[in-house]
């Protein structure tokens, strides 16, 4: 009896406990949705996030993003952006007793003196290159499915932006040691900024602050590299995060699935959990190929001299098509009133990147307006399902690729032992016909896959068939989706 009404106590305590733990929760939850827009807030942790591999593009570029503003915190501690001469008297040998900026002097100091320094400079760099790899082929994710489609323009719009903006702040940075390599693309720039009719000059010197090249341009651009990009970078992916979450996300069609819902795992605890793992996988393997694969061994060009050019100077792969395109165009001039227009600069190097990102921004209305289909949109087109959209697309993955091929000629005709003019030739050619014929390729394939899933709905699909046996007699053999051939 002793035991039975000591229990019945331990109960009703514990009960009381549970209620007043309830309570408190209750006054905390109220006291944060008076202040706070809390009761929103439970709306949020249950959105629905989808589950196809394909939407993971999104959070990769998002997680290198995070990699690069932690190591570029930590090397802006010790990076030095003044073209003041000094002699080098650090622990890299070859280059003692060298006059060199002190831009090139921290970047070596970086790289040999501080201790990790090495690690996360080149963990900077890999970060940036998988930033704007992700970023790229996050857009044609979206491309190909279709999900810039009403109501997702302005999203299309910012991810655009935040492509063009991760453009310039990885040549940005690129340009920062003042290495001979990263000298001589910067010495490019000014040519391109030269080309530009009339007002060239004028913001040549506004940039460099003085002939070419100048004492301002490296403080002025480490400024745009640290601050002016970063904020804008930052903020947009805010107001593009924002908005995913506003919008509902694009799916893929299935079962369940329509223009009305949206299916998949909810944002906590399974997204936010799997999301924590694939940082951690991002951050992990950006560490490890820091760690064994070199990258812009600045130590090796030595510091840049206006007189000199680095021999195979390659920039990174995504101003690669620039290199090429300024490669491949003829070297055509146009006098005009004592003015020179060089088209061979000016054509590939301002009018195609203007008109390429124009096209970028301009397509969704684009095709909304050709299409008049002006409907929301929330499931995911199929590529083949869109011959043209598709087409259009692998088109210009094309163009670009010959573009970037065309970037380093140089060094493809050394390697294969050809000749460098020969190659050029072949490339130009191809720069024209290998686009339209993709294009071609592509919508008649998409058009075949077509065909054969109407053929395949009309006839149906062959589940098995009968052989004759070694004895003589039939036996059926079942080689459906849910039958293993026998």
């Amino acid at each position: 009896m002793f035991f039975r009404r000591t229990r019945l106590k331990t109960h009703a305590a514990k009960g009381t406990a549970r209620h007043a733990a309830h309570r408190t929760v209750g006054r905390v939850a109220e006291g944060l949705d008076a202040r706070l827009p809390a009761s929103e807030g439970g709306q949020l942790l249950r959105k629905a996030f989808p589950n196809h591999w394909s939407f993971l593009l999104g959070e990769l570029a998002l997680y290198s993003l995070i990699v690069l503003i932690v190591t570029g915190v930590y090397l802006t501690l010790f990076f030095k952006p003044e073209l003041r001469e000094v002699v080098y008297d650090g622990s890299y040998t070859p280059l003692r007793g060298v006059r060199m900026s002190q831009a090139f002097d921290s970047t070596l100091n970086i790289s040999f003196d501080i201790r990790g320094g090495l690690l996360i400079r080149q963990l900077h760099h890999w970060a940036a290159i998988f930033f704007v790899a992700a970023i790229g082929a996050h857009l044609l994710r979206i491309f190909f499915t279709g999900a810039f489609r009403r109501p997702r323009e302005a999203n299309w719009t910012i991810g655009v932006t935040l492509f063009l903006l991760a453009l310039a702040e990885g040549f940005a940075g690129y340009s920062l040691p003042d290495d001979l390599l990263s000298g001589t693309g910067m010495r490019i720039a000014q040519g391109i900024m030269l080309s530009i009719p009339v007002v060239g000059t004028y913001v040549s010197m506004f940039a460099f602050g003085a002939e070419f090249p100048g004492e301002d341009m490296i403080t002025r651009l480490y400024a745009v590299h640290i601050l002016l990009l970063p904020g804008l970078l930052i903020g947009l992916v805010t107001i593009h995060l924002i908005l995913v979450f506003y919008l509902k996300h694009t799916q893929w069609a299935g079962p369940g699935r329509t223009n009305r819902n949206a299916v998949g795992k909810p944002f906590f605890p399974q997204f936010v959990t799997s999301s924590s793992g694939l940082f951690c996988i991002v951050a992990g393997v950006l560490t490890a190929l820091s760690a064994i694969a070199q990258i812009n061994p600045v130590w090796a060009y030595g510091p840049y001299r206006p007189e000199l050019v680095s021999t195979g100077s390659q920039p990174d792969w995504y101003v690669g098509f620039l290199e090429g395109a300024l490669r491949l165009v003829p070297p055509w001039e146009t006098n005009i009133a004592g003015h020179t227009l060089m088209w061979n600069v000016l054509l590939p190097a301002v009018v195609l990147p203007a008109l390429l990102f124009a096209v970028l921004y301009a397509y969704p209305f684009c095709e909304a307006r050709m299409t008049g289909d002006r409907r929301e949109h929330h499931l995911c087109d199929r590529p083949r399902d869109r011959p043209v959209r598709t087409g259009l697309g692998v088109a210009a993955v094309v163009f670009y690729g010959v573009l970037l091929l065309a970037g380093g000629n140089d060094v493809v005709a050394y390697t294969f032992r050809i000749s460098v003019n020969a190659l050029t030739w072949v490339l130009q050619a191809a720069l024209i016909v290998l686009p339209v014929v993709a294009f071609m390729v592509t919508k008649r394939l998409c058009l075949a896959l077509q065909d054969a899933e109407r053929e395949r709905q009309a006839k149906g699909a062959e589940t098995g068939y009968v052989r004759q046996t070694v004895e003589g007699g039939y036996e059926q053999v079942r080689t459906g989706p849910r039958h293993d051939a026998r």
